[in-house]
């Protein structure tokens, strides 16, 4: 299992709660977590399957910023 680390815009519970349907769809509930006490809002995706990029699509379709960390 791989981990992967991202810096986002996820900033706030109702930001969690918006991006929530779809990275549980992409990475599986309990798979992820955004870190919103970070200054960059860390978000941490454990899966096996999932690219660095899938990611990315996923978060930026779900209408927030995020870089690679």
């Amino acid at each position: 299992m791989q981990t992967l680390k991202f810096k986002t815009n996820i900033n706030c519970g109702n930001c969690i709660k918006a991006v929530t349907p779809t990275l549980n769809r992409e990475a599986g509930a309990g798979n992820w977590q955004v870190n919103t006490a970070n200054p960059d809002k860390i978000l941490t995706v454990s899966a096996a399957q999932l690219s660095a990029e899938q990611v990315v699509q996923a978060v930026e379709q779900a209408g927030f910023q995020i870089q690679v960390a």
